[in-house]
């Protein structure tokens, strides 16, 4: 019984062709397990960095929804459902600015 299936012929390779090919692989291997422990390291880093502190309570007016928040080293912002940006002093009740946002339509 022949280990070659039937309809193909063997062919001959050279041996110096393998050792390159796994050389290849190897090194892409390593590369790439470069890359990711880079890629680790500089989240954990960029992850780390320092954040100035959220206040404990944020006072909206009556009625008001937030749908988003963003913040600044000496204030924050809480976007509302009803299409206002409220800018907050970073005691959380201090309101500093109010604006309407226009849709356009």
């Amino acid at each position: 019984m022949s280990e070659t299936p039937e309809g193909f012929e063997q062919v001959e390779v050279d041996p110096s062709l393998v050792r390159y090919l796994k050389l290849l692989v190897t090194a892409l291997a390593g590369v790439m397990i470069v890359g990711l422990v880079a890629v680790i390291a500089l989240l954990v880093i960029r992850l780390q960095a320092d954040v100035p502190p959220l206040p404990s309570r944020i006072t909206l007016p009556e009625g008001t929804k937030a749908q988003a928040f963003t913040q600044g080293e000496s204030w924050f912002a809480v976007v509302t459902e009803d299409e206002r940006i409220l800018i907050f002093a970073r005691d959380g009740a201090t309101l500093l600015q109010e604006i309407k946002l226009s849709t356009g339509e």
